[in-house]
């Protein structure tokens, strides 16, 4: 991003966008700006009787994993098979709670740190010399590998098939859109802080500002702005990995805004007795209240059942997964602040390892489940997650939070704001005397009384069932229904009948089916209950055609630089290669009981075969040369012809007429028919807009909107027959080139197939509760009917 928006980061880890420098104003007149949004209440609630394989991914702290605990066993109330995939530590936590785990990969302690150090979107010159960034991205590319395999992978405890039917994800997992792409199959999001935009409050990372431009204006672009500086970072690294799912790059207009584009479900895990429901969200966007586990049985250790009651109700304080820089300095002035308050303290060690002497008036405490600690003390002081921040107001416990990154301000804020504590304070800034002040003002009555208020509001909550009623809300039924056996979900498709028409199966109905010879495993195709459309969408012909032709430039010149990098990183690969073979023949050749002819065996694969290595360089250096003549030649003979004839059709948006959506194209056959509908559609308009046009002005504003609909369908008739004219051109060409991309990118839907197959396969030896007859009876019904 340009220097003029002057992104920087202050110390609570928010990002200054500057709305007053000349770029920013120019990119609010640019984007689009905040719609009004009819009243809607959200979808109403739905009995579900399909139980699915549902994965949730999450990426975070044991903080942010627990709350998605308590969803997956609702979850499980429905018939759903769960798998929570988190990172590798929280295997334990999982399991226990009676979910699926896969291990995604990924050191959420390495993650904590990093954030502490870096709160904010921007890096520090600290983290920058010392590696942080590429750790951080290395982190999230093996993350993002994880969360597809955890969709698609055998459980690895009970090497049970599994293929995911709907995903539920945090946004900070980031393959989440991905993985559903690439699987054709619904997701929902769920959040603890704000992440669609918005005209009532900023983004919680952002700190704006701005004079000229409108408050409510200024909060709606900070959510984009703050995206885009996140795509900024990581859209290489997704690109690069969607590429081995087999699926196309996201543009960088598009990357920053995909969730919003395509409206993805979207609840959000808070009480809105805190955060009411903005009036500008839609109803594909839900506040259920917060998430909260069935409080586990536990029995307190001898000594903390002592301390309890040895005196009043002690503060707890604890900052969980948070990873501090210098914990013995933020120990002393803990233990000083409760001494200067005059109360006794119960702290937690958390991640941060806390400890000091033993005392009178102080504790150390290892793991304890909040929901039984924080009914027996008077205050709690905490980092600001959301689930230690419900836990405590759920309790009516007055509340200090000291943030350090993320949402953790945001509901330092909104607990002030409801009187429940001070305002935050960031953990720069903490000493002893602010701490002991904030402790002093939770013990006051006014913060009691607010406290106990929004508990009881709290109570009257259930976060977890309202969640789980809006994830059946939004699914689609028709598309998941198996309709031979309708409480299974449809994985497969077959065209039957003389008509042709699809008819939906599951795993179990398909495999059924084909080991009954009703048909071949080849007449069935996966079956897609959710697709998913990402566009790049063009403003005009010029802005469109341009930005293809820099597109196409930048793809040449990376491939060019592959002439040579290519076969640098292919030597360096085959000598780091022979260095762990060596190691490991060496090793083998140790453990091993094997003749001279091992010996010679690991000798030869210490030796570098240069004419190979000289081979696989050379192939290295041709396909990187190769991909510089295709990437010229798609971009000369489809993608800028595409994106002229795409603004071109957009055009009429920009004087306020509207434009019809005339599909996706996916192959040659969706390419002839969007170039033929789109030739009509365009030409009509074209010339029946001179009339229809002012018409519609006329009655809509009289004279003047006369007068604008002239202006209009004049427009008109110079764009739209020019837009009808380069479909017929370009939509059957870049059909072409849809098909045959399809064809040669085949790797992922055949291991999904392959997965699916095996799957139906599991499923046929194990459930029995199928009647065949009746089975083979449905389906040529079915048949029948099409003929």
């Amino acid at each position: 991003m340009s220097d003029e928006l002057q992104p920087s980061v202050k110390a609570d880890g928010r990002v200054d966008l500057d709305f007053d420098s000349k770029l920013a104003r120019t990119l609010t007149e640019i984007l689009p700006s905040p719609k009004d949004v009819p009243s809607s209440s959200s979808p109403p609630p739905r009995n579900w009787h399909i139980p699915l394989n549902i994965v949730i991914q999450v990426v975070g702290s044991r903080g942010d994993v627990q709350p998605f605990i308590a969803l997956g066993n609702e979850l499980q109330k429905h018939g759903h098979r769960v798998r929570l995939a988190t990172h590798d530590v929280f295997e334990e936590f999982v399991r226990d709670s009676g979910l699926e785990f896969y291990p995604i990969g990924g050191d959420p302690a390495e993650l904590m740190a990093y954030m502490v150090k870096n709160p904010g979107l921007i890096p520090s010159m600290k983290s920058l010399r010392q590696g942080d960034i590429q750790r951080k991205r290395a982190m999230v590319a093996e993350m993002l590998d994880g969360c597809w395999r955890s969709c698609i992978e055998p459980d690895s405890f009970s090497q049970t098939p599994f293929v995911a039917e709907a995903i539920i994800a945090n946004p900070p997992s980031f393959a989440h859109i991905h993985c559903a792409q690439a699987l054709g199959i619904p997701l929902h999001l769920m959040f603890t802080m704000p992440w669609s935009s918005t005209r009532a409050f900023p983004h919680p990372l952002a700190n704006l500002k701005y004079s000229n431009l409108d408050p409510e204006r200024a909060n709606w672009f900070s959510y984009g702005l703050v995206e885009f500086l996140t795509w900024q970072g990581l859209g290489d690294t997704i690109n690069k990995w969607r590429s081995s799912l087999d699926l196309q790059p996201v543009p960088l207009s598009e990357g920053p805004s995909l969730a919003e584009t395509l409206q993805i479900p979207f609840t959000y895990c808070w009480s809105p007795a805190l955060v009411p429901k903005p009036a500008d969200w839609s109803s594909h966007i839900d506040i259920c209240g917060f998430f909260f586990r069935e409080p586990p049985a536990y029995t307190p250790p001898p000594d903390l059942d002592a301390f309890l009651a040895a005196g009043p109700p002690p503060v707890y304080i604890g900052f969980g997964s948070i990873v501090i820089d210098n914990p013995q300095r933020m120990n002393d002035i803990l233990v000083q602040a409760v001494r200067a308050a005059g109360v006794r303290a119960i702290i937690s060690r958390g991640w941060s390892k806390l400890e000091g002497p033993p005392s009178e008036d102080v504790f150390y405490l290892g793991d304890c489940p909040h929901e039984w600690l924080f009914q027996r003390v008077s205050v709690v002081v905490h980092h600001g997650g959301a689930g230690t921040t419900a836990c405590g107001l759920l309790n009516a416990k007055p509340t200090v939070i000291v943030p350090f990154f993320g949402d953790q301000p945001f509901w330092g804020n909104m607990v002030a704001a409801a009187h429940a504590g001070p305002v935050p304070i960031p953990h720069q800034a903490l000493d002893v005397d602010i701490l002991a002040k904030a402790i002093t003002v939770c013990l006051t009555d006014e913060a009691a009384t607010a406290a106990c208020i929004i508990a009881e509001k709290m109570k009257s909550e259930s976060g977890v069932r309202a969640a789980v009623s809006a994830f059946h809300a939004n699914l689609p039924i028709e598309a998941m229904q198996c309709e031979i056996l309708p409480n299974r979900p449809a994985a497969w498709r077959i065209k039957a009948g003389s008509q042709k028409r699809k008819i939906r199966l599951s795993k179990l109905a398909a495999e059924l089916l084909v080991q009954n010879s009703c048909f071949d495993r080849q007449a069935i195709k996966l079956h897609e209950t959710n697709r998913f459309r990402i566009e790049n969408r063009r403003w005009g012909p010029l802005t469109g055609s341009n930005s293809a032709a820099i597109g196409t430039l930048a793809d040449m010149a990376d491939a060019t630089i592959g002439v040579v990098s290519k076969p640098y990183e292919e030597f360096k690969g085959t000598t780091e290669g022979l260095t762990s073979r060596a190691g490991t023949s060496t090793s083998s050749s140790i453990l091993s009981k094997s003749t001279s002819s091992s010996d010679k065996s690991a000798g030869s694969s210490k030796t570098r075969d240069p004419f190979r290595t000289a081979e696989a360089m050379a192939t290295q250096s041709g396909r990187s040369l190769g991909k510089v003549a295709t990437t010229a030649v798609r971009g000369t003979i489809v993608d800028i012809p595409m994106a002229f004839a795409e603004g071109m059709h957009n055009l009429p948006r920009l004087y306020g007429d509207e434009v019809k959506d005339h599909g996706e194209i996916s192959g040659w056959k969706s390419g002839l028919k969007v170039a033929g509908e789109t030739f009509v559609g365009d030409l009509t308009d074209g010339i029946s807009g001179l009339v229809v046009q002012p018409y519609k002005g006329a009655k809509e504003e009289g004279v003047l909107g006369l007068a604008k609909g002239v202006g209009k369908g004049v427009a008109g008739l110079v764009t739209k027959p020019v837009s009808a004219g380069l479909a017929l051109l370009v939509y059957p060409r870049q059909g072409i080139y849809a098909s045959l991309r399809t064809a040669s990118h085949q790797k992922t839907r055949n291991t999904i197939t392959k997965s699916t197959i095996f799957e139906g396969e599991w499923l046929a030896k194990t459930d029995h509760q199928v009647d065949m007859a009746t089975l083979t009876t449905k389906y040529h019904d079915l048949v029948d009917c099409t003929t």
